[in-house]
């Protein structure tokens, strides 16, 4: 009888985008410590511009950046098919923008990130298989 094999799923990766340098480089210091492969950019334009996305991961993605908000960068993903889940990070969100952010699905976790809630809302995003607008 013949075995079956479990094709291996590549590693998800987490992609980190906040226009504040110490903010991205503490994420993404932090979530390679918890194990995740995490890449980094300073803004929406640059992650747009990067031409070998992941097939699986998740976007983490700060609202207030200087050049296009973080649910505009998650927009546009989605305009180009990205079909990434995402998640909202940001400093005391106005109801509008929690109300845009449910409406597309993507989960908001305030600043400032206490303990293992960004952890567990990339892992919940994780275990959604991947799927975009994940919750």
């Amino acid at each position: 009888m013949a075995s079956h094999r479990e094709i291996a799923r590549p590693s998800p990766v987490v992609l980190v985008v906040d226009d504040d340098p110490a903010v991205r480089n503490s994420l993404k210091f932090s979530l390679q410590t918890e194990g995740f492969v995490v890449r980094a950019y300073a803004s929406g334009s640059e992650l747009l511009s990067d031409p070998d996305l992941p097939d699986y991961g998740c976007v983490v993605v700060d609202q207030s950046m200087a050049e296009m908000t973080g649910l505009d960068l998650v927009a546009s993903l989605r305009e180009r098919h990205v079909a990434l889940p995402a998640i909202l990070i940001t400093t005391n969100p106005s109801a509008a923008v929690r109300r845009r952010a449910a409406q597309a699905g993507v989960p908001v976790i305030e600043k400032p990130l206490l303990g293992d809630a960004l952890s567990h809302g990339i892992h919940d995003a994780l275990a959604h298989g991947g799927q975009p607008w994940c919750q």
